[in-house]
């Protein structure tokens, strides 16, 4: 009997609560990019959360119209194009006004100079300021009763607890259960590495 209520109530929590993190700026980049500005491609340093997802030892700057962030964390694998993921915060810092945007959705974005310590490029488009998201493999999903593009409310319980709004599901087979929220975001409900939040349709 106790092991069935303890099952029961691991189902209700994994039905309504995810864990959160927090993620910094941080840089995409394609093969070729990584060689012009390292010499060479990329080097995983730590892996993350997502599956196949790693943190590499190459950092970069990102050079705006008014400024520069120095020492930008450059993300794993390399990707078919390259991106900037970036807060409003470090918008404002660069001189950009970059939209808010699902990754990959890099159309009509600004544009940006990458330094590395072989050389620099210049992206035409590709700064964003990511949207809050929810990764969830497909069993969750299901769970969970969710759908992939749908939006949902998430209730953060942190030491500022709050509720944000359009939070996109996206799902698929490779994806481990977590919800992205930028450090502006995180900053707002102070977040602590470990906190999660309650779905709320």
């Amino acid at each position: 009997m106790e092991q069935a209520l303890t099952l029961a109530a691991e189902a209700v929590m994994r039905r309504l609560f995810i864990e959160v993190e927090a993620s910094g700026r941080h840089v995409h980049l394609t093969k070729e990019q990584a060689c012009r500005l390292f010499g060479h491609g990329l080097t995983p340093d730590r892996p993350l959360s997502q599956p196949g997802q790693f943190a590499c030892k190459e950092r970069v700057e990102v050079v705006g119209p008014k400024g520069t962030l120095s020492r930008v964390a450059v993300l794993g694998p390399e990707r078919k194009a390259g991106q900037v993921e970036i807060s409003l915060t470090d918008a404002v810092a660069l001189g950009l006004r970059p939209p808010v945007r699902q990754s990959g959705q890099v159309a009509d974005t600004p544009g940006v100079t990458l330094r590395g310590p072989q050389g620099e490029i210049t992206l035409e488009h590709g700064v964003i300021v990511a949207r809050r998201h929810m990764h969830l493999p497909p069993e969750d999903a299901a769970l969970r009763g969710l759908a992939d593009g749908e939006t949902v409310r998430l209730k953060m319980f942190s030491v500022r607890p709050l509720i944000f709004e359009d939070v996109v599901v996206r799902v698929d087979p490779s994806f481990a259960p977590r919800v992205h929220i930028d450090f502006d975001e995180a900053n707002a409900c102070a977040f602590q590495k470990g906190d999660y939040g309650m779905i709320l349709k």
